[in-house]
């Protein structure tokens, strides 16, 4: 078996990289049967010389490979018929932008293995880049804040080499009275408060961040039985509320009159009511001034959210009045970090964790050294169709809104 690691094609470009060099020679050394190849990229951050030196095959044509792993999405005129390939599609929430790649997927008979839903019998993921996420995402917000109020100046995350110098640039921070709100409680909000704590900020509950006043610098975490509640007035539940979010409404708002940064790393259903509305951000109480939207639902539970933004240019605008993008430094307007590829930010961490994950919990199943189940549950197409799992995308291939 052959196994290739693709170039990243999707625009902007990404640096993470699906396995690092290191890895690739343990996955060469632990099945001798297994080979592997590397399609050489100039932008990934782990160079073409670190894979050459521990002795990692490198060449473009990668059609002698059986199976082939990237991180995003794959350009469709590269695609290799009759391949295995691994990387996140983007296609199982029926996303317009990807209907193509998927299609193209089934007309050359490749099997699609989505890393998001590589999932245990405990339906938890196997491998991801929230935590990353989540770090890079409490991060922006604050030096959106420093920004924003002219209080201290970061070093941006993707001009730092790894989380050891992005941390190291706390230092610097002066954060006041400031009032912070995550919302999540899995690995995006964990990773969020690993930033927070590294800052130096405290944790308090969520009664005490909405009653008490503080002369520090303070953070609360919050989950759905924080800002949802049923609307038949039966107690919340949880698996209730995955299974019927559309049953509930916001209890959110007397959070809006106590913070100032917002850092959302929440999973969001379509069908659950939204945080906020248009109306209440226009509120004279209404006191949220940054909002770092690591989720990035656009037009979702955040009104604010207008578009995914770069890791370049980071920041931009909410005029809640005019409700349009506007300068986002201006007193009166919402600041919003919306950069939806933030693990590229600390390439190298987010590469090494997930390959970490990749390598010990997936690729043994993929080879057949382990049980294949994990692999079967994230297999979206194979044999030129939709899996059983996915044949709800039936519609959504063929173009039918």
């Amino acid at each position: 078996m052959k196994i290739g690691i693709l170039k990243e094609t999707k625009i902007p470009p990404d640096k993470r990289a699906p396995l690092i060099p290191e890895q690739c020679k343990k996955l060469k050394d632990l099945y001798p049967g297994v080979d592997i190849k590397v399609q050489p990229d100039g932008y990934r951050a782990f160079t073409s010389e670190e894979y050459r030196k521990a002795g990692i095959e490198l060449s473009d044509d990668l059609s002698d490979c059986d199976i082939l792993l990237g991180v995003k999405e794959v350009e469709i005129s590269s695609f290799i018929a009759n391949k295995t390939y691994l990387f996140f599609s983007h296609t199982a929430k029926k996303q317009p932008h990807n209907r193509g790649l998927l299609k193209a997927i089934l007309k050359k008979n490749i099997k699609l293995i989505d890393y998001e839903y590589l999932t245990t019998d405990e339906n938890t993921r196997v491998v991801a880049f929230g935590r990353w996420a989540g770090i890079v995402g409490a991060y922006n917000g604050l030096l959106t804040y420093g920004k924003k109020y002219h209080k201290f100046k970061l070093k941006p995350a993707w001009q730092c080499k790894d989380r050891k110098e992005l941390f190291s640039e706390f230092k610097k921070v002066k954060t006041g009275s400031l009032k912070i709100l995550i919302t999540g409680g899995g690995r995006v909000a964990h990773g969020a408060m690993e930033t927070l704590f590294c800052a130096g900020i405290r944790k308090v509950d969520p009664e005490e961040f909405l009653n008490d006043k503080f002369e520090e610098a303070v953070f609360s975490q919050i989950d759905p039985w924080h800002y949802v509640k049923r609307l038949d007035g039966q107690e919340f539940e949880l698996l209730h509320f995955f299974n019927f979010p559309e049953e509930y409404e916001t209890t959110f708002l007397p959070y809006t009159r106590v913070t100032d940064l917002l850092i959302a790393c929440h999973f969001w259903d379509p069908r659950s009511p939204v945080f906020m509305t248009r109306e209440d951000m226009k509120r004279e109480d209404f006191r949220i001034k940054i909002i770092a939207d690591v989720s990035c639902d656009i037009n979702g539970p955040i009104p604010s959210t207008l578009r995914a933004s770069t890791i370049t240019e980071p920041v931009y605008g909410y005029d809640p009045f005019s409700e349009k993008e506007s300068d986002p430094w201006l007193p009166g307007n919402i600041s919003v970090m919306a950069v939806d590829n933030l693990p590229g930010e600390l390439p190298r961490d987010a590469s090494t964790d997930f390959g970490h994950k990749l390598l010990n919990e997936v690729i043994p199943c993929l080879i057949g050294t382990k049980k294949r189940e994990i692999i079967q549950r994230a297999t979206i197409a194979e044999n030129g169709q939709l899996t059983e799992k996915f044949s709800y995308l039936e519609d959504y291939v063929a173009g039918i809104e």
